[in-house]
């Protein structure tokens, strides 16, 4: 694709743009920032990547992957505001997903030690977890907020911050999974997913195809439950003083 055929598909702007000034949705100048900012970011990175996948350095590479985890933290943090300390909590939790896929990718040799595989599916791993992240703090900022006499019940009768907060953090855990869950039970019927799709538009083989991305889907779905689960058990506590009452959001 060449830098004039790239520029045709601006129609795909236009079009939301147009839609948004005849309906009066206010939304033209955060859609041309949008915009912008997805072709200069994009650019960049491709040739950061292009340098990094022609380097082969492990360093690079290091530094490729803890770049995606301080721009997803910053990113995810705001949902989190009202929980004493968000930042760190999500970050682990990005550091976390990350390792443990890794480890279990490159230690049983599924993928190759290569930066194109590395910093690749760590972006999708990393994108996913940030994204969960957000879904689970907003749901579960609100299920504390909409919840506070009940837990404060539970408190006065005897209950551990624990067993107060219970309900609302699997609620909140529940919700920010389904949405991958349910993309998975149509994949394929409803929707061809981005990364079947670009190989197969490269020329690659479908069934070579399919089956990473069935690998990609496999390492979303433990991103969805270990991102929950894990940013969940380690907000609830910061929730409560040492005398075990509600902090006040």
């Amino acid at each position: 694709m060449s830098y004039w055929t790239l520029s045709i598909t601006l129609i795909f702007v236009v079009l939301p743009l147009l839609l948004s000034k005849t309906l009066n949705l206010g939304l033209e100048r955060d859609t041309v920032i949008a915009t912008l900012r997805s072709i200069v970011q994009l650019l960049a990175v491709g040739y950061i990547l292009k340098f990094v996948f022609d380097s082969g350095s492990l360093v690079y590479i290091f530094l490729m992957v803890t770049l995606m985890i301080v721009a997803a933290t910053h990113n995810a943090q705001k949902k989190g505001a009202a929980i004493k300390g968000i930042i760190w909590k999500v970050a682990v939790t990005l550091v976390f997903v990350e390792v443990l896929t890794q480890s279990v990718l490159l230690g049983f040799g599924i993928t190759p030690p290569t930066a194109q595989y590395i910093i690749s599916i760590s972006g999708m791993v990393i994108g996913n977890s940030m994204v969960l992240s957000i879904l689970f703090l907003n749901r579960f900022t609100a299920e504390v907020e909409s919840h506070q006499d009940e837990t404060e019940l539970v408190l006065s009768l005897g209950g551990t911050p624990k067993q107060a907060i219970h309900s609302q953090l699997m609620h909140s855990i529940k919700a920010s999974m389904i949405p991958t869950i349910e993309s998975q039970k149509t994949v394929g019927l409803v929707q061809l997913p981005g990364m079947m799709s670009g190989q197969i538009i490269a020329g690659a083989d479908p069934i070579q195809a399919v089956q990473f991305q069935l690998l990609i889907m496999f390492l979303l779905l433990t991103t969805a439950a270990v991102t929950s689960v894990l940013l969940g058990f380690l907000s609830y506590p910061t929730l409560f003083n040492q005398r075990m009452q509600l902090l006040k959001s």
